[in-house]
């Protein structure tokens, strides 16, 4: 807190905080405010029904969007087109080599991959608002039967609802890139961030309604020991002792100093988790749009199985298969995002190695089976994280999925991570205004 209160202080930084201040308040206005032709009574009905029966597949996305998705605000896809964009930009450039070229190019070839991200976000915002849009229409969205939309509607009407939506999804890109580059931390994160937090009254008002007071103690109780061990895991790190040899440049010795190579338990972030539950709820969308103009879906194999398992996220089936999901995805981002031959290169292009490794291909083979030992620990930790909701869910704490998600793993995960970048960066540009004042 001591970072926070100099903060605003410094006339700079206090601006920043406002306009990132302000700019999520923005955000917030727009969740709440309806797309045109949604019967808004019918959609806030539903929803506190829909809360006591335990929640549905988008329950987890409609956290992430602080509860514009099912309410089918202007800001409903909310940023998850932009973040899937960016991951799916960012593998890109191991399979195709002009993005890998870009990426090397400096600050022009980002300027021309970010310009990508912005095309593949309009793409999937425009194919998420649809497929959410058809949903709606055809009374599958909160429920089979229930309708969110005006009776007298038209498909000019559900036109507009899709382009609105789009256009939301395309604003909110836009006011999370303004966050970015003049406000505090990084906007996407911080959007999420407000999105999750605007749950926690309601949601913790609601396991006190329904679990009593006992209950709601050991859940609060429980939520500080998750925080405590999220920021323990977070910040824990391997740090791995570089010496870099002396070597002379003209007159002068340069080198010789000690110092250690970083490596995070959590190399991967949250990012596994966005992966797993994107995936696990795609298949859902996608039958429920083909079988939609059906009374009722066919009795198969498929049905009796795969979508009844993806649809209660309290079986052990679906508690199984996420979780094994996000040690994939664990796994399987980092090996994109961290190279450890690049790494060794680097290390010994200046002259740098580890006491007792050889430098070249043995330092990167020691380095790649750190990495892996630290991935384990952090795969399992974040799978433990992410299913904790729909443990307590099992178990019969707090009925409702909305109502454990918001102090469940993924929710506090975010949060925290979120939470801790941002301070960091607070203390940053403290440390970069003391500077400046030295040298004035």
């Amino acid at each position: 807190m001591s970072a926070i209160i100099q903060a605003f202080k410094d006339a700079d930084l206090r601006k920043k905080i406002f306009i990132t201040l302000a700019l999520i308040i923005v955000y917030r206005i727009g969740a709440q405010i309806p797309s045109p032709g949604v019967d808004y009574a019918a959609i806030q009905s539903r929803l506190g029904h829909l809360g006591e029966e335990g929640g549905n597949v988008f329950s987890l996305i409609n956290l992430f969007s602080g509860g514009a998705l099912l309410q089918l605000s202007i800001f409903a896809i909310g940023i998850m087109p932009y973040i899937t964009a960016s991951i799916v930009v960012q593998l890109l450039t191991v399979v195709i080599p002009k993005f890998e070229e870009l990426k090397k190019e400096g600050q022009s070839g980002q300027a021309k991959m970010t310009q990508y991200t912005r095309y593949l976000t309009l793409a999937l915002a425009l194919l998420q608002s649809s497929g959410i849009v058809a949903l709606a229409d055809r009374e599958q969205l909160l429920g089979q039967g229930f309708p969110v939309l005006v009776e007298d509607r038209n498909i000019f009407d559900l036109i507009v609802i899709v382009m609105v939506m789009t256009s939301g999804a395309m604003l909110i890109m836009w006011l999370g890139e303004i966050i970015t580059e003049k406000g505090v931390g990084n906007g996407m994160s911080l959007l999420i961030f407000s999105g999750i937090a605007s749950h926690l009254p309601n949601d913790g008002a609601n396991v006190f309604a329904q679990s009593g007071g006992l209950v709601f103690a050991l859940v609060i109780l429980a939520v500080i020991a998750l925080v405590i061990g999220v920021v323990f895991v977070e910040q824990g790190q391997r740090r791995i002792p570089v010496q870099y040899a002396k070597r002379m440049v003209g007159r002068r010795q340069y080198g010789g100093s000690s110092t250690y190579l970083p490596l995070k338990v959590n190399q991967a972030g949250v990012i596994p988790v966005i992966f797993a539950s994107s995936l696990m709820y795609m298949p859902v969308l996608i039958t429920q749009i083909i079988y939609s103009n059906q009374a009722a879906p066919p009795d198969n194999w498929w049905q009796r199985n795969v979508m009844a398992w993806l649809q209660a996220p309290s079986s052990w089936q679906y508690i199984l298969l996420y979780f094994l999901l996000i040690i994939f995805f664990s796994y399987f981002y980092v090996s994109v995002q961290y190279d450890p031959n690049e790494q060794a290169d680097n290390m010994k292009k200046y002259g740098g190695f580890i006491p007792g490794i050889r430098p070249g291909r043995p330092t990167a083979m020691y380095l790649g089976y750190v990495m892996n030992r630290l991935l384990f620990v952090g795969a399992l930790y974040l799978g433990a994280i992410a299913v904790l909701p729909n443990i307590a869910m099992d178990m019969g704490v707090g009925q409702t999925q909305a109502g454990t998600s918001a102090f469940g793993g993924t929710a506090i995960l975010i949060m925290v991570s979120v939470a801790l970048t941002t301070v960091k960066q607070v203390e940053s540009q403290l440390l970069q205004s003391n500077y400046e004042g030295l040298l004035k």
